[in-house]
């Protein structure tokens, strides 16, 4: 006797983690359409409010409206929580939950937090997320206590204080989001600011599991592959980045005639650290060279680390990239580096990342050239800017975010998206039931291809 066949409906954990964050948007899109949150006491455009909502987050900072003159402490509020949540993965908030009420966490929910950390096994799984969380609160509080140094004197005690913490988790959490209006650009003569928003910036986007390699090497007296090629590629954008924008900016339009010496070196520092998806900016980009502008997309594109608060290729994919060519040049057949051997399974994802989301960002711009009407004066770069900006989750823009159709703000929502959750865990979570339906895995008959 035939029996029926029964549908159920199955989440898988890199499936759960796409949809948690698109509910964890649409909840605080709901919330900023609120009339109670915004300054004039009106409802908010939904299209205004999901584009915000997934801009904090997707820890972006790209905004259709401005922070501090659309929404109140109210809606600035939900702002910096959906900041934290994104920042820290929304899978945090569970966890919390479970530490408070002191239940065990399940397998289920370790597997999930494996995924969303990117681990290769569950091993140590809830102890880094406790890890995380001590690290980030402190990074964050002292970050606001510095940043209160020079706030509470200029705003006021209360004042001072909220704009400490607001931009402190921020930057932490590389969001961009900003209570000036101009972002940084005030604070071009105010190197304390700057340095101490780009220690932040750093600190958050260099990523969990290489801080926790750090804080533990004066046990262990080692550091592992990933920490290695994270901070060897971290700090060869950082000191490229600021001698790129000191021969392209030092004496351009972008900053002030009055300039201190300290003050340019803290500027082009921080045109060298905000494009690793941070947001912030201290100069207009509308007065940056080509040759600036440029190089801000490649940063851009490249991004931070994997397993931190930043998005982009991350400088771990970009290391493996130039590993590989590296290696290739030398004749050698693996990916070799700091006397390791990288895994060619991790070579191969590597290349497949960069291939789809360079595609993705060029895709993009192409339909935006057509949705978006474009300054004479601007030409294919404004688009290109914003859509890699985007897709990194950085927040800088040439002027071109509060201009964008509804075509283009969904176009950029998207890629918002993608950029934050990530590019395999999108596909994959759309593609999960296909893969597991067809069974077993098998391999065909290989045959060789010319190429170069």
């Amino acid at each position: 006797m035939n029996k029926k066949k029964r549908w159920s409906f199955k989440l898988y954990p890199i499936q759960f983690i796409a949809l948690g964050f698109a509910a964890t948007i649409l909840l605080g899109s709901l919330l900023l359409t609120l009339p109670i949150v915004t300054q004039s006491g009106e409802s908010t455009p939904f299209i205004d409010a999901l584009f915000t909502a997934t801009s904090a987050t997707c820890v972006t900072g790209l905004t259709t409206l401005t922070t501090s003159e659309h929404w109140n402490m109210g809606g600035q509020f939900i702002i910096l929580s959906l900041i934290e949540i994104g920042g820290l993965g929304f899978m945090m908030m569970p966890f919390i939950f479970f530490a408070l009420m002191k239940k065990k966490v399940g397998l289920l929910t370790r597997i999930i937090l494996q995924e969303s950390l990117n681990l290769d096994d569950l091993s140590g799984v809830i102890k880094l997320m406790f890890y995380i969380l001590r690290f980030a609160m402190g990074f964050q509080f002292a970050g606001a206590l510095l940043l209160a140094i020079d706030f509470v004197p200029r705003y006021g005690l209360a004042r001072g204080l909220w704009y400490a913490l607001f931009h402190s988790i921020s930057a932490f959490c590389n969001a961009g989001f900003d209570l000036f209006g101009d972002s940084l650009v005030g604070f071009q003569t105010d190197a304390y600011v700057l340095l101490v928003i780009s220690g932040l910036i750093i600190s958050g986007g260099l990523g969990f599991i290489v801080w926790r390699d750090l804080m533990n090497f004066r046990k262990t007296k080692k550091l592992s592959l990933h920490s290695k090629l994270a901070l060897t590629v971290t700090l060869s954008l950082l000191v490229i980045g600021t001698l790129v924008f000191y021969a392209s900016e030092a004496g351009g339009r972008s900053l002030v005639n009055d300039a201190s010496p300290l003050n340019r070196f803290a500027n082009m520092l921080f045109m060298a650290v905000t494009p690793r998806t941070a947001g912030y900016f201290s100069v207009d980009y509308g007065n940056v060279s080509q040759a600036g502008i440029l190089f801000t997309i490649v940063l851009m594109f490249i991004g931070g680390t994997s397993g931190s608060t930043a998005g982009g290729l991350k400088t771990t994919t970009f290391g493996v990239l130039l590993v590989q060519v590296i290696s290739m040049l030398k004749g050698r057949v693996c990916a070799e580096v700091f006397h390791r051997t990288i895994r060619p399974s991790v070579v191969s994802k590597a290349f497949t990342l960069f291939f789809i989301t360079l595609s993705l960002c060029i895709g993009v711009t192409m339909l935006m050239s057509v949705t978006e009407i474009l300054p004479a004066f601007r030409g294919i770069e404004y688009l290109l800017f914003e859509t890699v900006s985007a897709f990194g989750t950085v927040g800088l823009t040439m002027g071109l975010t509060p201009n964008l159709s509804v075509m283009g703000k969904l176009l950029i929502i998207g890629l918002m998206y993608i950029g934050r959750v990530g590019v395999l865990t999108v596909g994959f979570s759309l593609t999960m039931r296909l893969m597991h339906s067809k069974g077993g895995q098998y391999k065909l008959p290989e045959e060789s291809v010319i190429i170069g």
